[in-house]
């Protein structure tokens, strides 16, 4: 199961069914299975305080992935995404929003499969995974306005 909500901000996330469709499809490429992962979009400052509290980090990011699963191959998760990071993050890197919402979504999925990007190569690597998946993306993408 997966669910999607806005928490302190307006936002309604598009092609939902679609989006369920590929997040599944990319995790059972990996031998996994979602028990349920929820998607919280909000804001800079709302993830800024949960990043200061549960990681003691005080800047801003664009996801926090709480993996709650119990065993490998069935994700429990809550990932917090912050629409205003990936709103600048995508005008700085010249994508769409929709591109860099699916990828931060993939991103933090790709985390719960076990993928790392502290060093440099766990992040060079990251980033392939979220092109590969991108990619894979079988719906047309929507542009949110």
């Amino acid at each position: 199961m997966m669910a999607f909500y806005a928490h302190e901000i307006v936002f309604k996330l598009l092609d939902q069914r679609h989006l369920k469709a590929w997040i599944t499809s990319v995790c059972t490429q990996r031998q996994a299975s979602i028990g349920e992962i929820s998607y919280v979009f909000c804001s800079d400052e709302y993830l800024l305080e949960i990043n200061k509290q549960h990681l003691q980090h005080d800047y801003y990011t664009d996801i926090i992935t709480f993996d709650l699963s119990e065993d490998k191959g069935m994700l429990f998760a809550e990932l917090y995404l912050s629409i205003d990071r990936i709103r600048e993050n995508a005008t700085e890197n010249h994508v769409s929003f929709a591109d860099e919402l699916h990828r931060v979504m993939i991103h933090g999925v790709l985390h719960l499969l076990g993928q790392g990007d502290k060093t440099e190569t766990e992040a060079k690597q990251m980033r392939q995974l979220e092109e590969a998946a991108l990619s894979a993306r079988m719906f047309h993408v929507k542009q949110y306005r």
